[in-house]
């Protein structure tokens, strides 16, 4: 079975669309195997993959599932620390060109800092680890068999309600769409990185969509994957700088964005029939992205009855931390949702986020929400959700 490597993934902050230079990752579980056996072929798939002037850096590591490998050259042994004093391990020297590696597990779940240090006392290098690793569930790959619905690209550069911003987005249609019956609606925030159908550790929603709809446990969804605005006037590559003014914000201007702007054009351009059943139209996104889902559907529950999110920014950014309360003193609304988070997220001074999330499941539950609240003991981010996609989804659809 194939996983989801746990990494940090730089991949995210690249155009969908980008070209990506091709690299060739270490194997650090099968190095973890090698080293001390066949020291001669370890330094051969080491140098292969970080080159000689890499490894003189001191700054390379890799991350394959819970294993850590890192590689260095030095004149003198090497010994891995984390900052605070702990000891990761030895590096075992691999040739006579003083090439030093270490390749161990060093469990889930970690956020810690490190040195190579020399016997010395010499800092050689330094970096950061942070691991949150899940085996990834058989739906976030393509299987011969499987139809694959069809992702069309659009741009919008001229919203009346967010000014001076444009944006790209995704529209999947599924392979079962006919027109001849009204078609379930999914709307994703951040969307092109969750529709990227390749991306280690992304949701690769599409092809989720793909499989629940084959097996009937999604209806015939359409799915628009749409990113936050970014201003005119950015320079490209950067982050999309209304973001929060979008996603954090109250109110009810980013569903109206949706309604007017964005989900005419697409029934239009695609000739498509959405069901106005609010119970078959969905809204989801994590971190900021999941606190505009919930508000789109608090606004809107007339258009937006289901949410998904995930490590959702219920903190105070621009509001979102009112909810809780909002919740237990408003009269219950038609809103199912799926909601993921975790233990480890994190905690600034705009609020501790698995604390928002734990206030937000107890409102929903004092106020008799039809919800589900799932948890780990991960960061923030999307690696959790990425493997639970095909639970929550098959959760949210259940009714």
């Amino acid at each position: 079975m194939k996983f989801l490597p746990a990494l940090i993934l730089l991949s995210l902050a690249l155009p969908l669309f980008a070209q990506e230079k091709k690299w060739t990752p270490p194997p650090a579980i099968e190095l973890s195997k090698l080293i001390g056996k066949d020291n001669e072929l370890a330094a051969k798939k080491i140098k292969a993959s970080w080159g000689e002037k890499g490894l003189k850096s001191g700054k390379h590591k890799w991350i394959e599932e819970t294993t850590l490998l890192l590689g260095v050259i030095s004149d003198e042994p090497v010994t891995a620390v984390k900052k605070d004093g702990t000891k990761i391990g030895d590096l075992t020297r691999l040739n006579d060109e003083g090439l030093y590696a270490l390749a161990t597990d060093v469990g889930n779940i970690q956020d810690f800092a490190y040195e190579l240090k020399t016997t010395s006392g010499k800092v050689l290098g330094n970096g950061q680890v942070k691991i949150e690793y899940y085996p990834a569930p058989p739906e976030v790959f393509r299987k011969e068999g499987i139809p694959e619905g069809a992702l069309h690209e659009h741009s919008w550069t001229d919203s009346k309600i967010f000014p001076n911003t444009e944006r790209d987005f995704l529209v999947y249609i599924p392979k079962q769409y006919d027109g001849s019956e009204p078609a379930s609606l999914l709307v994703f925030q951040d969307g092109l990185r969750h529709a990227d159908r390749d991306l280690d550790g992304g949701l690769r929603a599409p092809t989720v969509f793909d499989h629940l709809i084959a097996s009937g446990e999604m209806p015939v969804t359409i799915g628009i994957f749409i990113n936050p605005g970014r201003l005119k006037d950015q320079p490209a590559g950067g982050r999309a700088k209304n973001r929060s003014l979008e996603y954090d914000g109250l109110g009810a201007d980013y569903v109206t964005f949706l309604l007017e702007e964005i989900i005419p054009f697409v029934t239009k351009e695609h000739d498509l029939k959405l069901s106005d059943n609010p119970a078959d139209r969905a809204i989801a996104g994590g971190s900021s992205g999941c606190a505009a889902a919930w508000t789109a559907a608090w606004e809107r529950p007339d258009q937006f009855g289901k949410v998904l999110g995930w490590v959702g920014t219920f903190t105070d950014i621009r509001g979102a931390n009112a909810y809780p309360s909002l919740i237990r003193k408003t009269e219950r609304k038609p809103i199912r949702a799926a909601l993921l988070g975790e233990r480890n997220d994190v905690d600034n001074q705009f609020g501790s986020w698995p604390l928002a999330n734990k206030q937000m499941e107890t409102a929903l539950k004092f106020a008799d929400y039809d919800y589900r609240y799932w948890w780990g003991d991960g960061f923030h981010g999307s690696r959790h959700a990425a493997v639970m996609l095909p639970e929550m989804l098959r959760w949210l659809w259940s009714e």
